[in-house]
């Protein structure tokens, strides 16, 4: 399943996002919420983002695999998304604007791109 591949790829960045927010917890001395700590607002909401988009993605991108969408919309689209991903986190965690924008509008064409795949592939005949 090429879904698989992106899952492994993606479930990295979570440990690597999870594990930006250990570092300042750590640092800061920091149990609980983010303690006021801007640096730990920040890989929260990078690893807190990540975690809202990532699932759904996926979801869609194995839905598409399960109908029968080309294999190379589902490596397009999964290359895009991990791009959008990655640009995305890095800007939060560097407290920048430009790189959250693209990340996101990368995100988003993935998954409307994914949407419309699933709509195109969908077994109509199997439906009633």
């Amino acid at each position: 399943m090429v879904t698989a591949l992106y899952a492994v790829i993606l479930a990295g960045l979570l440990i690597g996002l999870a594990v930006q927010v250990i570092k300042q917890r750590r640092r800061h001395q920091v149990k609980y919420m983010d303690g006021g700590v801007n640096a730990l607002t920040l890989a929260r909401s990078a690893q807190g983002n990540a975690a809202e988009y990532i699932p759904i993605t996926l979801i869609l991108m194995g839905f598409a695999e399960f109908n029968g969408a080309n294999v190379w919309w589902l490596h397009a689209t999964g290359i895009a998304f991990i791009l959008g991903r990655l640009l995305h986190a890095k800007a939060i965690l560097n407290d920048q604007l430009k790189g959250r924008i693209t990340g996101m509008k990368l995100t988003f064409s993935v998954m409307i791109i994914l949407m419309v795949l699933n709509l195109i592939y969908l077994p109509y005949g199997k439906l009633f």
